[in-house]
């Protein structure tokens, strides 16, 4: 291909990034302005979070402060959102570290401590923690960071929350690697090795075995760090984990060098050459050519040597690895002085030097803006602080005045209100008074009509059965008299009470019928049967009534009865259903048998229900609906009382 070709192929691809990438940029943007117009509550800041965490790639691509968090941090404390705070503080904390900024980092994880103990969240304390300890590690705080690691750890294995667990305890075994404690090391690998395999974490696996392996390593056991070393590597090449593999063979290839082992470590030192054609991160090739050149210095083949080590610095220059080319000057450095070339053994060394207070200075100048940006940061919050509570007290002094002036204002006028609604205040309750007493009224005349239905059941139970089973009734009979006498002294009573004497109820029906029907009662999962209150006997005149004119004469299948209760908003709803005759046959069997009875039970249940709409001013409703079968004959009666749901607390 021609020069011109090719730099039309550039330009192409140029092209096609760029469109790509303000595409991208379209679709953020248009995406943070719908998120913007959302009312400010505490489910617009996480989603700000999650959408910053979604496109936190393309921020660090612009090398630009993520849009999503730097909306969500105001909003959060605007709200006060303690929680939220701190899952913004630990994101914006991870880029910092990321970007090598660990006091900016480390100051943002502190703030997510603060509001995750200020929320109570152990799970984000937890997480928090480990930020911070992570932090501390990388800025060489060894004690400060195994404080935070071991916070971590404690409060992590309070809630076993096994993915911190292995964070912490992996993080104080390194820790304990970097001070050389070798033993101490090994025993928190050990145990967050263990921890991943069972949670089937292959990373976590392949890290873990490595860190054993450095810890051997430093205990100068070679054949164990051997071991470890290709173990993590198996898992590695499992996971297909370029970067892992490079690890691998680059400390194979020291450990081989350790043991003289010149020709092994050769070998794993060119492999971790090849897989570092897959990392993206070009500093693992820099840290393979270095080692191979310090390799083939061990063997004093010094020219050889310096090919590598100077591919290395080429390299390093390139990306500007500035680390890297300290080391290897140094190791240049000792080379030519191996090799007897002092003088360009000094100049290498300079250069290492140089390169090293490079590094100082780049090192100091960056936590110079780092506090500088910490304490821009913390000036703007106490202004912010300063400014709210300028704004409060003048607030109240003007809501003072205002108050004031209307209290002069309206004192003569509230006396007047004040006044009418106490008179109307005094009549509500003499006639709220009244209309309890009728509904007491009421309840009382419920107590004989059931007894006496009751007794007359007993009475042609005892004429036709064994004593035996009259007993057995007469026994339920006493139980359900007792919760009866009990439960009507009160106008609520819990629900779980109120069921219990339906049951007994049902049983009695049931064995005075010879099992014609059978009934279930299900409650909503919902519903605690312990606090819900209900007027006492308010389901038994329906259930009476479904049995006696529905299911009885009933001539073929089995008769069910099916009592539902439900919790809809403030609402109880108790839903009857059988499948017998329906409302039209049972009015003709009515009508041929006494045309003059009267159902007492259900009249006087609906006046109650209606006198507990009006006492209570809530909905309180009967709705009878009547059941048909597909070929639209009558299948029975659905009876769906709604009352208002009342708690003990």
């Amino acid at each position: 291909m021609s020069v011109k070709g090719l730099w039309i192929l550039g330009l192409l691809v140029i092209g096609a990034c760029w469109a790509a990438s303000a595409q991208d940029s379209l679709r953020i943007y248009h995406t943070l302005d719908s998120i913007r117009m959302l009312p400010n509550d505490t489910g617009k800041v996480s989603l700000l979070i999650r959408k910053g965490k979604q496109h936190a790639r393309y921020f660090d691509s612009h090398k630009t402060e993520n849009l999503f968090w730097q909306d969500a941090l105001p909003l959060a404390q605007k709200l006060r959102a303690a929680r939220s705070l701190a899952l913004v503080f630990n994101e914006l904390g991870t880029v910092k570290r990321n970007k090598s900024q660990y006091l900016l980092a480390e100051d943002y994880h502190e703030k997510a401590i603060k509001f995750a103990e200020e929320a109570n969240d152990t799970l984000l304390m937890c997480l928090s923690f480990n930020n911070a300890g992570v932090d501390s590690r990388r800025q060489d705080k060894l004690q400060q960071a195994f404080d935070y690691h071991l916070h971590a750890l404690q409060l992590a294995e309070k809630i076993n929350d096994v993915r911190n667990i292995c964070v912490a305890t992996n993080s104080i075994g390194n820790i304990q690697l970097t001070a050389e404690n070798y033993e101490d090391a090994i025993r928190h690998f050990n145990r967050a090795l263990k921890l991943e395999e069972q949670s089937r974490n292959d990373l976590g696996v392949a890290i873990n075995l490595g860190n054993l392996g450095y810890a051997y390593q430093g205990q100068n056991k070679l054949d164990l760090a051997i071991m470890y070393y290709r173990r993590s590597l198996v898992v590695n090449q499992k996971i297909d984990n370029p970067t892992g593999m490079a690890i691998c063979y680059n400390a194979l290839g020291a450990t081989y060098k350790e043991k003289k082992d010149y020709s092994a470590a050769m070998d794993y030192l060119q492999k971790a050459l090849t897989v570092n054609d897959k990392v993206a991160d070009k500093i693992h090739v820099a840290e393979s050519y270095l080692n191979i050149g310090k390799l083939l210095s061990a063997q004093n083949k010094h020219e050889e040597a310096r090919k590598y080590m100077q591919q290395s610095i080429d390299l390093s220059i390139f990306w500007n690895f500035k680390s890297m080319l300290m080391d290897a000057y140094k190791a240049l450095s000792a080379d030519y002085k191996a090799s007897g070339d002092f003088k360009r053994s000094m100049d290498a060394a300079d250069k290492s030097l140089l390169y090293k207070d490079s590094i100082l200075n780049e090192k100091s100048t960056m936590a110079l803006k780092q506090m500088q940006a910490i304490y821009e940061v913390d000036r703007k919050d106490n202004q912010i602080k300063t400014l709210e509570h300028d704004k409060m007290v003048n607030g109240l002094r003007t809501k003072r005045n205002v108050m004031f002036i209307f209290t002069l204002a309206g004192f003569l006028l509230m006396s007047i209100v004040g006044g009418f609604f106490y008179i109307r205040h005094r009549n509500l309750e003499a006639n709220k008074q009244t209309l309890q007493l009728e509904l007491k009224s009421l309840r009382s005349q419920m107590n004989p009509h059931f007894i006496f239905n009751c007794l007359s059941s007993i009475h042609r139970y005892i004429w036709s059965n064994n004593q035996e089973e009259a007993s057995d009734y007469l026994t339920k009979f006493s139980r359900l008299m007792r919760l009866i006498l009990d439960n009507t002294q009160h106008t609520f009573v819990t629900l779980n009470k109120e069921l219990e004497s339906l049951r007994l109820y049902l049983d009695l029906e049931s064995l005075r019928c010879n099992g014609i029907f059978e009934y279930s009662i299900r409650i909503d999962p919902e519903i605690n049967d312990e606090e819900v209150l209900i007027p006492p006997m308010i389901l038994q005149p329906y259930v009476e009534n479904a049995i006696w004119h529905g299911l009885v004469h009933k001539n073929a299948d089995m008769g069910l009865l099916d009592v539902e209760i439900m919790l809809k908003g403030r609402s109880l709803v108790c839903t009857i259903t059988d499948n017998g005759i329906g409302r039209r046959k049972a009015m003709e069997i009515k009508e041929k048998k006494d045309k003059m009875h009267n159902s007492v039970g259900m009249k006087v249940t609906e006046g109650r229900i209606d006198l507990i709409r009006k006492i209570n001013n809530k909905e309180a409703k009967v709705t009878v609906t009547d059941l048909e079968d597909p070929a639209g004959q009558p299948a029975g009666t659905m009876v769906t009382i709604v009352l208002p749901a009342e708690f003990i607390f």
